[in-house]
């Protein structure tokens, strides 16, 4: 394993003999967007053997195995990340963390955080996206028919009773905005710097299917002036004023 962030530092100076040199912003965009894809199906598969040989089988424990293979992306794309509070994940008790979502990148940005046993949830669709499908099975990852409704409503709401009967807490994470290197409708793809802050823990002890609103009201507000704070950008009237922001969804 002690090779692979080498070859990670290796792949940006070996790309520019593998692509001609006047490609334009949107070929640069496509190739690095393309590469990415190439990585996660290649760190897949290696990830895929290690946790076989190292756990023999599908468990959380292998997330641990799977979050050092993605971390060395950052090297490959020249990012860097800034966490702020990270130690308010390090809780004693079970927790439900949620974060932003913006683009294919964030994955690495989850695994840059990602506390040890840490069941994700993730749309069913991508159990069938071959090695990728493999190692977030292997991972433990709970996969959600959203086709079937039905099934999503019953698993949220089975964990909603877990947080009221354990007094499960919210650990809210925000990322900044990447449209400063990152942008699909500019085609704008290069090196930076994101911003990660975990917020405080949300109480959720006491609390009845009623206050569930206010309870996700009360999340969304606090990542999304997060958000605008640790990007560096206004907001004005409730809108974003700058490309391509997603603050939280």
């Amino acid at each position: 394993m002690a090779l692979w962030p080498w070859l990670c530092v290796a792949l940006p100076l070996l790309l520019p003999l593998l692509l001609p040199p006047p490609l334009g912003r949107a070929a640069r965009f496509h190739a690095k967007v393309a590469l990415y894809c190439v990585l996660c199906c290649l760190v897949a598969v290696v990830a895929a053997v290690v946790c076989l040989l190292r756990h023999g089988g599908r468990t959380v424990e292998n997330m641990s195995i799977i979050s050092w293979f993605m971390r060395t992306f950052k090297y490959v794309y020249g990012l860097r990340f800034e966490v702020q509070g990270r130690p308010k994940l390090e809780v004693d008790q079970p927790c439900v963390i949620i974060s932003n979502h913006q683009s294919i990148l964030d994955m690495m940005g989850l695994m840059e955080i990602l506390p040890k046993r840490c069941v994700q949830i993730a749309k069913r669709e991508l159990l069938f996206m071959g090695p990728v499908g493999l190692i977030m099975y292997l991972g433990g990852v709970f996969f959600i028919n959203r086709q079937r409704s039905s099934t999503a409503v019953t698993v949220m709401a089975n964990l909603g009773e877990r947080m009221v009967r354990e007094n499960v807490p919210i650990i809210p994470v925000v990322y900044s905005s990447l449209s400063s290197f990152y942008n699909c409708k500019t085609k704008l793809f290069t090196s930076g710097t994101i911003r990660v802050q975990v917020l405080d823990a949300i109480p959720t002890g006491g609390l009845t299917v009623a206050d569930v609103p206010k309870l996700m009201d009360t999340c969304h507000q606090a990542m999304r002036s997060t958000f605008f704070r640790i990007s560096k950008m206004p907001q004005e009237n409730g809108a974003t004023t700058g490309p391509g922001v997603q603050p939280a969804q």
